[in-house]
């Protein structure tokens, strides 16, 4: 709980501060309750400057996890969405910071990710666009020295909700920067990916985040403390998915309850996703993502999608950095788990980037607005591999080539589609009571995840009989992918449900040297780097609404996209790929049975052959695309 707790407030106050002193000696905090069109109203904390020989800009902050400290004489010790602290301060914004409808001091009733209205009636017809909107029109009318320019940004969550500005935007908002923000609870963000349930994740999450609070407060509920041993171990031990409730939760958690009450891709998660509804999009806009966002990379890079797709005059921009979860607002960016890029990565986005961003758009009418100048790229990412930044006119890059690595015989991947006119497979035992690990780490079960697990060593998996191994021979030149990844599988398997995880892995030369400050004893020479993987909970391979059973022994085709990546493969290294049937506790176990396993008892669970095929007529593969280096 402590550590879950120490997490929000990462999210809310984050770290490098300016101190309490330097911004008390230089703002004026002010409260208020801020009314909404159907008449409840928000808390909003503001943080104006002392500064009013001049009219400011204001950049805001819609959040669930509260806008603590509470109190007019009692601070936030940063002020700013970037590392080190300062750099917004001192060009003197308005800082404002909003608990969400039904969070903390806020009124209302709370709802994840609460479904936009298209069609609205009467003032009753509210939504997450509404009350940013009456925020706004509300903060620019009352809030003396303000400039009558308004940027929003946050990330995860409040993420979320400055995506949510775009939509039906006040005349005012003039940019926002949705970072990691959430976009389909579903198919790609946090709870689910391709409906296969993130165990550990959403457990911990929701154990407290989903607790309903009995009237207006200032704190977080206290989940009662239990038994707290390795992940891997507790939630084998914990049974079902079911069993959560009867364990833990006792149906006190409202969204979790349904969670479990919507096992498919019906209307109560469409609804929630808000992919169809960016279009007409005016506000300026820098979407930021991390390649190693184990909870929200899907996001950034479908709502660029969806925005760039529906918006032809568009203004928006893509970064994507060697960052984990909100990883470029409380670290310098230099390293992810066992690698170092060369660049403090954080600070080079928020001084070059974003800083200049709402610089441009919301000073644009200040006294020294012929300072600001902007000259970003469409699209901006930091190319792991070769560590290097590199900018495009478009994503995925015009100027990329698709091509196929296949699956053959004797454990190879090869760029020659197989020739045999046999149906070659090679095949393992899924075992739901041997999951394999997502991570060779021990952690407590009461964190969410190991943070570094998307680019750790594999080698753990590949020694596992359950994981197949395919490999490339020794590159040799350099090749570099960019874009999104697609895996082409032909699988049976003895059961009528499987679970299928496919992961792209550099494999670095035997002769590689290990870093040269190294008090982890990293060792390089034959390091498996994970660089990209996913899972498709096989039933719903054809369709997310109608999942369908496997036929037991007929080969079948699963098909499904993993997340982009921008990566070099140097040369003398080796693309791997991993292919198995679980990711555990990272995702809930599949019982390898057709069924609701939300709902799945213990007796359900069955060991199952799985097969992955490769041959003439049936030629597994993953697809991506290639850019010269």
């Amino acid at each position: 709980m402590r550590r879950f707790l120490i997490l929000i407030l990462i999210f809310t106050s984050l770290i490098h501060a300016q101190g309490v002193e330097w911004i008390k000696s230089n703002y004026i905090k002010k409260e208020y309750r801020i009314p909404m069109r159907d008449g409840v109203t928000l808390f909003t904390s503001v943080y104006m400057p002392k500064d009013t020989t001049e009219n400011h800009p204001i950049l805001m902050m819609r959040t669930p996890y509260s806008v603590a400290p509470y109190g007019e004489n009692n601070y936030r010790n940063n002020l700013d969405p970037v590392v080190p602290g300062y750099q917004f301060a001192k060009e003197r914004f308005i800082f404002v910071y909003q608990d969400v409808r039904g969070k903390f001091m806020s009124e209302g009733i709370y709802v994840n990710m609460r479904p936009y209205i298209p069609n609205k009636k009467s003032n009753k017809d509210i939504d997450e666009t509404t009350d940013t909107y009456d925020t706004i029109d509300w903060l620019v009318k009352n809030i003396k020295h303000n400039n009558g320019r308004v940027g929003i940004w946050g990330i995860s969550y409040p993420g979320f909700y400055a995506a949510m500005s775009l939509i039906d935007s006040h005349p005012a908002l003039k940019a926002a920067s949705p970072q990691a923000p959430i976009s389909d609870w579903f198919i790609g963000d946090d709870m689910h990916h391709n409906g296969a349930l993130t165990l550990s994740m959403s457990f911990n999450f929701f154990k407290t985040f989903d607790q309903p609070r009995d009237s207006l407060t200032t704190t977080w509920k206290r989940f009662p403390q239990y038994d707290s041993p390795d992940m891997y171990d507790f939630f084998l031990n914990l049974g079902t998915v079911a069993d959560v409730n009867k364990k833990f939760f006792h149906d006190k958690l409202p969204f979790w309850n349904d969670i479990i009450k919507h096992g498919t891709y019906d209307e109560f998660w469409k609804s929630r996703s808000n992919l169809p509804y960016f279009t007409n999009v005016k506000p300026a806009v820098l979407i930021v993502g991390g390649w190693y966002d184990s909870e929200d990379l899907y996001g950034p890079l479908h709502i660029y999608n969806s925005i760039e797709e529906k918006n032809k005059n568009n203004n928006c921009i893509l970064v994507m950095g060697p960052w984990s979860h909100g990883g470029w607002a409380r670290t310098n960016g230099e390293s992810y788990g066992d690698f170092s890029f060369g660049d403090s990565t954080s600070i080079t986005f928020n001084n070059e980037i974003l800083l200049p961003f709402f610089n441009y758009y919301l000073l644009s009418n200040s006294s020294n607005s012929q300072s600001h100048t902007l000259n970003l790229a469409e699209v901006t990412t930091f190319r792991t591999g070769s560590n290097k930044w590199e900018k495009y006119d478009q994503w995925p890059p015009k100027n990329a080539t698709a091509k196929e690595l296949y699956i053959n015989a004797n454990a190879k991947l090869t760029w020659e589609k197989p020739s045999y006119k046999q149906n070659l497979f090679d095949e393992y035992l899924s075992d739901p009571s041997k999951p394999v690990p997502y991570t060779a780490k021990f952690y407590d079960s009461q964190t969410m995840y190991n943070r570094a697990y998307m680019s750790e060593d594999q080698r753990f998996a590949a020694s596992r009989p359950d994981v197949l191994v395919y490999q490339t021979e020794p590159l040799k030149n350099d090749i570099t992918l960019s874009g999104p990844i697609t895996a082409d599988l032909f699988v049976s398997t003895t059961g009528t449900d499987a679970d299928w995880v496919v992961k792209l892995i550099d494999v670095y030369p035997d002769s590689e040297p290990n870093p040269k400050s190294n008090p982890e004893n990293i060792e390089y020479g034959g390091y498996q780097r994970l660089i990209r993987y996913e899972i498709m909970r096989g039933k719903f391979r054809n369709s997310y609404e109608k999942p369908e059973p496997f036929t037991p022994g007929k080969i079948t085709e699963v098909k499904f996209n993993l997340n982009d990546v921008d990566h070099t493969f140097l040369k003398g290294h080796k693309i791997m790929v991993q292919i198995q049937s679980s990711f555990f506790p990272f995702f809930d176990r599949n019982p390898q049975k057709f069924i609701d396993i939300y709902s799945a008892s213990n007796e359900d669970f069955q060991k199952a052959f799985n097969r992955v095929y490769f041959s003439e007529k049936y030629p597994s593969h993953i697809k991506f695309f290639v850019v010269g280096n």
